[in-house]
């Protein structure tokens, strides 16, 4: 078993939300790379934190600006002064929406998750 699918029962169990609007797609990864974006003030900077090419970064960027009516991301090319990029009203409301998603699942299937994680199989030498 790889460390991927290995249980680990005493880890806290981790929600992960992708949410499908026909071919749009808002999920964990991104959530976090619009959170890059804010931290850092560059889709660079953000992609690297996340080990993604810069172009990766941007194309992600390109798409999630293309889903919604308003762009979640807006940037400045370079040149003398820099660039630079920020989240947009927008992208921070999408992103703040996502992540109360997150909590509110956690919350909501708080049993669930304890009642599957009890069923996971023991570790040897591990509890």
């Amino acid at each position: 078993m790889n460390d991927v699918t290995k249980p680990m029962p005493d880890a806290p169990p981790r929600l992960r939300i992708r949410i499908l609007f026909g071919e749009a797609m808002l999920g964990p990864g991104r959530a976090d790379l619009l959170e890059g974006i804010r931290a850092s003030g560059s889709i660079a900077a953000a992609g690297r934190a996340m080990d993604m090419s810069y172009k990766r970064a941007w194309s992600l960027v390109e798409e999630m600006n293309a889903a919604f009516r308003e762009p979640l991301v807006e940037s400045t090319r370079g040149g003398a002064r820099g660039g630079g990029a920020r989240l947009t009203d927008t992208g921070e409301a999408v992103l703040a929406h996502y992540r109360k998603l997150e909590e509110i699942a956690a919350e909501a299937g708080a049993a669930r998750l304890a009642a599957l994680r009890s069923m996971l199989r023991d570790i040897p030498g591990e509890k």
